[in-house]
């Protein structure tokens, strides 16, 4: 199985940590470095504006010494981590904070304008460092008259140790978010890559036909859920094809015992093996097999129709107590034989439904048949109907040789027959009760069962009442 979705996330993980460093020493760097560049321009000429309004105006309107000009700006230099000049208009430094001599330093090419609109400039101002300096100046104003200016020079390298601190700390938080990522990754493997493996598995199982594995996956969310469903779907499934086996199986061995029977006697009658006087009742028997047939594939066409299309009911309202004497009346021939009798007991003198006429007629036919094939000789099969909550409910029951407990669930199934019933008669297909729940089930009703072995079997559904209005048949 490939990891194409771990290396996937294993591919991003490493791409959001590549990408965060390179951002951080490039985009966060140069972020960092203009915003301590402006910071620090900002405070040495608030500096140098207090500097040149103040001590340097006293000096030119001869109220402070040189002497004490430079004794002031030599401490405020000291305090600033920073050089002070006083430069006058033609670029002779008259005052500079780190040497106390009176003799005056030209600076070479010096012009204010090459500031331009900005109050600071970085570099070597005038080729006059070695190293780049923070150069910010301020006008020394007398009288409306720019007199000098106040120079403040702070060395770059200061502030660019500033921010290599600032960046060692976004480089410590970004190893923190990547941990956190990693311990995040490592989640989400155990929580989801690690399952959704399983699932995958699993899966590839059941594409191949192996619905015995199971997703060992338990948790409250919805991969559990989906874990639980593909288990319930693989049980299912595995269900479905047990019970494919077995109705192959059944509806071989329905169709083979009729035309084996068929071919056995067909070949015996021509190749003279059964006399020519004793046809006639092996005739009679192939007769009999072939409308076993007829019947089973009548069967299987009816159970056809409630397919995944579904059948077409002619709704109706008729009198359900009149459909259940009509269908009892049709029994009459073989109940004499089995010495079998009815017992009605019916709500009311009518009792209208609404429901398809001719299935209802089918599923009564259907459940009879069943109870006189398995009810003893000389008992008695109890037909009742009763009106509960906008519902009748009809009640076949029968005093034979009742259900296996082990069979209650498996009577509904196609070709289903218990041992006993094969035992019992031969005559069944097992179609007769999955047709009456397909019939049932279509018309939104259930059908329930209670069987005590040796005691009898009752098999009790419903009908809605026909509501008033609703057209009306009469049998």
């Amino acid at each position: 199985m490939k990891r194409t979705l771990y290396l996937k996330l294993l591919a991003g993980y490493m791409a959001f940590g590549i990408l965060g460093f390179l951002t951080t020493a490039t985009f966060t760097a140069r972020l960092a470095s203009d915003y301590i560049e402006q910071d620090a321009a900002a405070s040495l000429y608030r500096e140098s504006n207090l500097l040149a309004s103040n001590y340097a105006s006293y000096y030119y309107q001869g109220t402070m010494t040189l002497e004490e000009l430079h004794s002031r700006f030599t401490a405020i230099a000291v305090y600033l981590g920073a050089e002070i000049w006083v430069i006058d208009p033609n670029g002779n430094v008259l005052i500079d904070s780190r040497d106390a001599s009176s003799a005056p330093i030209a600076v070479e090419g010096f012009d204010i304008a090459a500031f331009g609109t900005k109050y600071y400039q970085v570099g070597s101002f005038f080729h006059m460092f070695e190293e780049s300096q923070l150069s910010v100046f301020s006008p020394i104003t007398i009288n409306y008259k720019v007199r000098g200016y106040v120079v403040i020079h702070k060395p770059v390298k200061s502030l660019d140790s500033l921010k290599d601190g600032f960046l060692n700390i976004s480089y410590l938080t970004l190893a923190i978010i990547f941990l956190c990522a990693f311990v995040t990754l490592a989640l989400f493997t155990y929580t989801v890559y690690i399952p959704i493996r399983k699932i995958t598995r699993a899966a590839k199982e059941y594409a191949e036909g192996n619905f015995k594995e199971q997703i060992n996956i338990h948790t409250n969310d919805e991969i559990g859920y989906l874990a639980a469903s593909l288990n319930y779907m693989a049980s299912e499934l595995s269900s479905q094809e047990d019970d494919q086996r077995k109705f192959i199986a059944n509806i071989s061995h329905d169709f083979r015992s009729p035309l084996t029977s068929i071919k056995g006697y067909v070949e015996a009658i021509m190749d003279g093996t059964i006399p020519h006087e004793m046809q006639d009742k092996y005739l009679s028997t192939i007769l009999f097999e072939a409308e076993r047939l007829n019947k089973l594939t009548e069967g299987l066409l009816e159970l056809n129709k409630y397919g995944a299309k579904g059948t077409m009911l002619d709704i109706s309202s008729f009198d359900i107590n009149q459909a259940i004497k009509l269908v009892a009346r049709s029994f009459e021939g073989t109940c004499k034989k089995k010495r079998i009798s009815f017992e009605l007991i019916l709500t009311g003198q009518t009792s209208f439904v609404s429901a398809d006429m001719s299935k209802i007629q089918q599923v009564l036919y259907n459940l009879i048949d069943n109870a006189i094939k398995f009810s003893h000789p000389d008992s008695m099969i109890t037909i009742e109907t009763t009106e509960k909550n906008e519902k009748v409910f009809i009640s076949v029951k029968d005093s034979g040789i009742g259900i296996p407990k082990d069979s209650i669930n498996k009577i509904w199934e196609r070709f289903y027959k218990t041992d006993l019933s094969r035992g019992k008669d031969k005559r069944g297909t097992g179609l007769g009760l999955s047709i009456v729940k397909e019939i049932l089930a279509k018309h939104n009703e259930n059908i329930n069962v209670v069987s005590t072995e040796g005691v009898g079997t009752e098999f009790i559904f419903t009908l809605p009442l026909a509501q008033e209005g609703e057209g009306t048949s009469y049998l």
